[in-house]
């Protein structure tokens, strides 16, 4: 019962933490390109890297711990469907170019965002 605890209440703070940042950055940089999604997933991604590897290779902190950071604040942190549904309304769009530097950005960036977190944890 207590990884479900965990699990929702990181689910909760990673939706608001995946609200303000997106928002956040909309601000700054306009609504032109899915720009809040895509720094919301980057940094998920370097999170998710450096905390599995953290969490589960050092085994630091319990199960308690690794559902509430892992499953919840960054599974609800990271905005897969969102990145799918802007992708798909820039194609409907006819915005073809951006939907594909999207699609191209989100998959590299990530991927390499978590590897660089697996690197980081691994030199501590």
């Amino acid at each position: 019962m207590s990884q479900i605890l965990a699990i929702a209440g990181g689910g909760a703070l990673g939706a608001l933490l995946r609200y303000w940042m997106s928002t956040g950055v909309y601000t700054i940089m306009g609504r032109s390109f899915p720009y809040g999604t895509l720094t919301v997933n980057v940094l998920g991604s370097l999170l998710m890297g450096f905390l599995y590897i953290w969490l589960l290779e050092r085994t630091i902190g319990g199960a308690a711990a690794r559902a509430f950071l892992l499953i919840g604040l960054l599974g609800s942190f990271t905005t897969f469907s969102a990145f799918s549904i802007e992708t798909l309304n820039l194609m409907e769009g006819g915005e073809f170019l951006k939907a594909l530097v999207n699609m191209l950005l989100s998959v590299i960036l990530c991927i390499a965002a978590a590897a660089l977190g697996v690197l980081m944890a691994r030199q501590l």
